[in-house]
Formats: structure tokens, sequence, C-alpha cells
């Protein structure tokens, strides 16, 4: 499947339409845009969001990409891209990402992978985090019908981030600089700030993996298996 270029026509695959996307100068992550800069973006396509087809293959991508040998310093992402479906809703979107999310986790207890004991299992905590092949991960969530601009991607993707990269951003002082540039460029580029951010230990951040703005009441639907 290939997505049309708005600006110029052209056909792109959905690698290359992601990273259209965070080329644009609009585009507020500056973390992404580093990433991408120095070919620390790590993209897989897969077949669609609401199925368990390419699950396994995913978790076992994911682990790998993990233990790759990098700087530590180097900021780096694994993107999981979509082909369909392109018409869900915000909330069918997060009842799917969440799908494929308890479907990793348990592949990766099934396999008998630790819990990265730096962080929470329990989505209700402030110090959760997902965790695969034992170390801290989270999610951001992409699609077309995304509220917020900066998650408004043409597919639906899974982008899955370190946690240890940036705990070592905070240990030498460049996190919250880093951060603050983005909230500025997404208030420019959305009008205002994202609601659904919180520092990690604040505030589970489950709730932001999806990029739906959600109350109070919202209970994560994620439960670790035991091993």
């Amino acid at each position: 499947m290939f997505i049309e270029n708005t600006a110029t026509g052209e056909a792109l695959s959905p690698s290359d339409a992601f990273f259209d996307k965070i080329r644009q100068k609009e585009f507020p992550c500056v973390g992404a845009k580093s990433a991408l800069a120095n070919d620390r973006m790590k993209v897989m396509v897969a077949r669609d969001l609401t199925s368990g087809w390419n699950d396994l293959q995913i978790h076992d991508a994911l682990l790998d990409w993990a233990a790759l040998d990098l700087p530590p310093d180097d900021l780096r992402s694994f993107a999981v891209i979509f082909g369909r479906p392109h018409n869900l809703t915000e909330a069918q979107f997060e009842r799917a990402m969440w799908e494929r999310i308890q479907s990793l986790s348990d592949k990766d207890a099934w396999k008998g992978q630790p819990y990265d004991p730096s962080v929470s299992h329990d989505p209700e905590h402030p110090d959760f985090s997902l965790s695969f092949g034992g170390a801290a991960f989270f999610v951001v969530g992409l699609h077309p019908n995304a509220s917020r601009p900066a998650r408004r991607f043409p597919n639906p993707t899974l982008v899955f981030n370190l946690h240890h990269q940036f705990e070592r951003l905070r240990e030498k002082g460049i996190y919250e600089r880093m951060r603050e540039r983005i909230l500025d460029r997404d208030k420019e580029l959305a009008g205002d700030i994202n609601p659904m951010l919180a520092r990690h230990g604040e505030s589970s951040e489950a709730r932001q993996y999806s990029g739906r703005l959600v109350g109070d009441d919202w209970q994560c639907p994620f439960r670790r298996r035991q091993v």
C-alpha cells in the first residue's frame, strides 16, 4: 500500500510516509527528529493493528532491537507501522493498541522474560512502564484520526522507546530542556499544550500512550501475566 504525499503528490511507502511526517518543519518531537537524522529510527511494517498476525515477529524484532550495542547517549526508537485500518476513531485505536500491547506482553511472559525491576507492572502505579526482554519501554501511539496534530500520522503506528535513554538524559541535565522545547513546539502546532503529558513518576504513563484525552475515571486494560 502506498500513501500520497499531499505536498508533492508523490506515492510513498508506509515507511517513507512515516519519515516524511517526522521531517516536516513543524513536527514538534525533536527526539524523533534526532533519532531519524542519526539513523537510529528502526521501522517494521506490519499487517493490521486489529490483528495478532505479526505479534510474534514484532516481539522478536523488539527484543533484538533493544539488545543492540549502541552508544548510550543515542536517542533511538522502534516504530511498528501497520498497513491498516485507517478509519479508527481515537477510542477504537486505543482499544486496538492495548490489544497489541497485551499480546506482546503475554509473549514476553510466555518466553520467561523478567519485568524490568526499575518500573512497576501495575498500570495504575505512577512508576508504571511496559517491559520487554527485561527492559522498560513506553509507547507513543500515532494514527490518522488523532486529535493532536503531532500524533496524526498516515498509518496506525506504535513507537517503542527505551526508558533508560531518557533516564540518562535526566542524569546529564538534558531531559528537561528537551522536554520544554518539545512542549513549546507542540503548543505552536496545536495551539495548546497536550493536557495528558506528565513526567514519569507523577502519574501513570499508560494514560499517555494512545494520545486520546482521558478522564480521571479511565482504567487501563493492561495486565501483566505471571511468568
